[in-house]
């Protein structure tokens, strides 16, 4: 699968063997195995061993990735060197701001590094991290955008609207994936519902999770549904070229070209 076609990006301590299990039964399209906040500090070595394990076995054909520490903790340099020798498809980098730290990773790993776009600074340089050498993919890291920016957790998303918007544009005029950031509440479907909603309606490829019950929702609401992909397929069959009159709207090549991209979208996640 292609990192643009992932719907659900599931974030697990990679120190919780039992969620790594689970994972490998869940519809999820990527799993996360997390080595920095979602692991205490003395926990870091035995949770780098058991994500090289857990990377051993795989996750049956789902895409996979480490999120490893930041420059300048004591754990970033042996993560990198370690996750070089896994199967890891991809790295994760939080609390990114310069292109060098993406460049900087992918030099010692030699696996294309998604970077997690997590403050003030690193919105605005989101189009020189999106281009750099070796990034493939952004994150948004709204827990801590919001803190940094000032915005009360309480507060909806309304005050991340620009930034989230800031980094698609990123994210697309450098021709990689993007996905929106995670969902806090665990037992509110409806908001996770409309917060998929919302990312989709702003051009977010998936969402990332935090919790297995996610899963489903994400994969519907950034998966395409059936009607939108026989649409699809019509359009296609009906397109001779041009600008033209179909189903009462008027299309042209580029309705050709988001057709086809939506069925290998639905084709590739098994739609």
């Amino acid at each position: 699968m292609q990192l643009r076609h992932a719907r659900s990006l599931l974030f697990l301590p990679a120190s919780n063997a039992r969620a790594i299990a689970k994972a490998r039964t869940l519809p999820c399209d990527m799993v996360i195995l997390d080595l920095e906040d979602a692991v205490a500090d003395d926990a870091k070595d035995m949770a780098l061993a058991s994500a090289v394990e857990a990377l051993g076995e795989g996750f049956g054909g789902r895409l996979s990735a480490v999120r490893i520490n930041v420059e300048g903790t004591p754990w970033h340099g042996v993560e990198m060197i370690t996750v070089k020798t896994t199967g890891a498809d991809y790295v994760v980098l939080p609390k990114v701001e310069h292109p060098k730290q993406v460049k900087d990773v992918f030099s010692v790993c030699q696996k294309p590094v998604i970077a997690m776009i997590e403050s003030a600074r690193g919105v605005l340089a989101a189009p020189a991290i999106a281009a750099g050498e070796g990034c493939a993919g952004l994150f948004m890291g709204n827990n801590d955008l919001r803190k940094d920016l000032g915005i009360p957790p309480s507060a909806d998303r309304a005050g991340l609207s620009f930034a989230m918007q800031a980094v698609v544009l990123a994210a697309r005029a450098a021709g990689i994936a993007v996905f929106d950031g995670v969902f806090n509440r665990l037992d509110d479907e409806a908001g996770l519902e409309l917060e998929c909603a919302q990312g989709h309606a702003l051009g977010f490829d998936g969402k990332t999770l935090i919790h297995p019950a996610q899963v489903t929702v994400a994969n519907q609401a950034f998966g395409p549904d059936a009607q939108a992909v026989a649409d699809a397929r019509r359009l296609i069959e009906a397109a001779t070229g041009g600008a033209e009159r179909f189903e009462g709207r008027m299309i042209e090549t580029m309705h050709v070209e988001e057709a086809r991209a939506l069925i290998a979208r639905a084709q590739a996640v098994g739609q």
